[in-house]
């Protein structure tokens, strides 16, 4: 074996420090905020993440029939690019078994497949070797991949031709042809493909975008029920298709699912059972906020078949905020010990050592289903904790009726952690009326916008080698800003019109805004002359777009329109040319130009919803 070097060293005391976390040994730490934790987390995982391109490179030129993206997009998904190695003194109760290293092979224990051992087998190398290296993880991975591609007889164009090989990669049993563990299986799937077409490029993390073709991965059926947040609309006409298709032309997504896989519980929320419940001991009365320590699609099988009968009453996708329910909330899920009788329990997808998991997305999604656990069950949403995150055990009283595995006693799970954001999550709970809040700030992360501005069919104009990315050179407020470069698409003459997603377009993956009285704005800074930009905002008919506002040139400029006022509104789809809904969210934030061959820096700060 080679000797560890410096980042494998890194990863084995980030994973030690998991370990200790998890086994209750290590003290109560609470952070100087949660904010300032998150930057210190994203800083060691730079260095940890430094050298994986170079690992990946390595492993393409050694297996150069998997596609191009393609590994990059399974460390997205599998491990958000931190090399985990798990510690033996992990107390496994509750979580599903480890998974290894950047590509989160598995070990083969409880009911899991062993690709690990396959991994071994088909690359040469030991199997310590895999688990302590990430460059013998990346390289093990492809020719696994590699392997299976020809034991099919296939060859993979593109990555969505990976499909099967992926569902066997999450290393779930399908042999029993269960229902449960083909979801699960579609699901970690699903979730690579999501990675690639979305990209990445954020805290040392490179994922190359790529437009998923979905039909070509998937059936009809499969897409309903992963809900692919994003359809592509016709350049052209600018347009989405309606009548037969799977997409819903008003929120821009998949339709939903047949009733058969909805949650009756919980309407945004897809239904699988687990078989591990009992009744209640009392009626509903607190919510309990877990992290997997593992993957959504793992944690959906080991929910439906583990040795230690545990369970959660609805699964949260990191991301995307996808939410699968598994125990009815009327039973008592198996997930808080002693507390299961009166408690409801959300996992949610992640780690507690890496905060990159918790995603705008996953917190709203995971508000709004509390919000509703508040609204059905008289649990008041101020009664949340709302104090400082940390690393340990720190027993609450039962007042506090919404707070983390780690706040109950009898227990020996420090999760959610301290990079929980628990003031975001009270503020997102209990929304204050005539306040101003900053929707995102990119001081920890790009937060909803996290896809290129080529991200999008109504895009025009500009290449996809156009990028987003945090950067501290050019600020207006905190340490961090968004930089967008925009590239000219060479083979088109069409003025530029580029619509920058918020949440990848996806309403549900979005903050819920105010209308009356509110005003959407943002600080923004053009290297160039001639820029425009306009606001999107989904409204109940679909979605509405702003009059334009110029940006002048090498300066910041605040920017804000007014959403009850009609006159600064046009109709773009389906909408009627004003916002009537008193809800509504972000769609995208839109910047337009005459077409130019030279590149355009664009900066972004502080995007801001107020109320009067």
């Amino acid at each position: 074996m080679h000797s560890k070097t410096t980042r494998q060293i890194l990863a084995c005391a980030l994973a030690l420090a998991v370990a200790q976390v998890e086994a209750g040994v290590a003290p109560v730490r609470a952070a100087a905020s949660v904010e300032s934790a998150i930057q210190d987390n994203e800083a060691q995982l730079r260095v940890h993440r430094a050298a994986f391109p170079t690992y990946f490179a390595k492993a393409y030129a050694r297996y150069p029939q998997l596609p191009a993206g393609s590994l990059e997009a399974i460390a997205m998904s599998a491990s958000r690019w931190m090399h985990v190695v798990p510690q033996a003194s992990e107390d496994a109760h509750a979580h599903q078994p480890p998974a290894f290293g950047v590509m989160g092979l598995r070990d083969g224990s409880a009911g899991f497949a062993d690709t690990l051992s396959q991994a071994a087998l088909a690359s040469g190398y030991g199997k310590q070797q895999i688990i302590d290296s990430p460059e013998a993880n990346i390289v093990a991975t492809a020719a696994l991949l590699s392997h299976w591609l020809d034991q099919r007889g296939a060859r993979a164009r593109v990555i969505e031709d990976l499909q099967p090989e992926l569902q066997r990669l999450s290393a779930i049993d399908q042999s029993k042809r269960s229902a449960i563990s083909a979801y699960a299986a579609e699901a970690y799937a699903f979730d690579v493909l999501l990675a690639a077409d979305r990209g990445a490029d954020d805290s040392g993390i490179h994922v190359p975008e790529k437009a998923i073709e979905w039909e070509r991965a998937f059936d009809v059926d499969a897409l309903k029920r992963q809900r692919a947040p994003f359809v592509r609309l016709d350049l052209d006409g600018d347009r989405i298709e309606t009548g037969d298709s799977p997409f819903d032309a008003t929120s821009s997504t998949l339709k939903q699912g047949d009733k058969a896989d909805k949650s009756t519980d919980y309407g945004p929320a897809l239904w699988v059972t687990s078989p591990y419940h009992s009744t209640r001991s009392a009626a509903a009365s607190a919510v309990t906020i877990h992290t997997m320590q593992g993957s959504y699609a793992g944690s959906i099988s080991w929910f439906q078949n583990n040795p230690y009968s545990v369970s959660a009453h609805y699964l949260i996708r990191s991301s995307d905020g996808q939410i699968t329910q598994m125990v009815r909330e009327s039973r008592a899920a198996h997930h808080v010990g002693t507390h299961n009788g009166y408690t409801l329990g959300i996992e949610h997808e992640g780690y507690v050592s890496n905060a990159s998991w918790y995603t705008s997305a996953m917190y709203n999604a995971s508000a709004a289903l509390t919000r509703h656990f508040c609204a059905r069950y008289a649990i008041p949403c101020t009664s949340a904790y709302r104090g400082a995150a940390s690393s340990g055990l720190n027993v609450l009283p039962t007042s506090v009726k919404v707070k983390g595995h780690q706040h109950y006693s009898n227990q020996t799970h420090t999760d959610p952690g301290q990079y929980w954001d628990w003031s975001r999550y009270y503020n997102l709970l209990n929304p204050v009326q005539s306040v101003t809040r900053v929707l995102d700030s990119f001081e920890t992360s790009e937060g909803h916008f996290n896809t290129s501005p080529s991200y999008s069919g109504s895009t025009t104009g500009i290449g996809s080698a156009s990028t987003a990315e945090r950067t501290s050179a050019t600020r207006k407020n905190g340490s961090w800003s968004e930089q967008i470069l925009l590239v000219d698409n060479a083979s088109s003459s069409a003025n530029w019109a580029v619509r920058f997603l918020s949440g990848s377009g996806s309403p549900s993956a979005n903050t819920s805004l105010t209308r009356a009285g509110g005003s959407v704005g943002f600080w923004v800074y053009s290297g160039g002359s001639g820029l425009t930009a306009a606001l999107g905002i989904d409204d109940s008919d679909g979605t509405e777009r702003s009059v334009q506002k110029s940006i002048p040139a090498n300066t910041w400029t605040w920017l804000e329109w007014r959403l009850d006022d009609s006159a600064q509104w046009d109709a773009w789809v389906n909408g009627n040319g004003a916002i009537t809904a008193g809800s509504v969210t972000l769609d995208a934030i839109w910047f337009f130009r005459a077409q130019t061959s030279y590149n355009v820096y664009v900066y972004l700060d502080d995007v801001t919803h107020r109320t009067q």
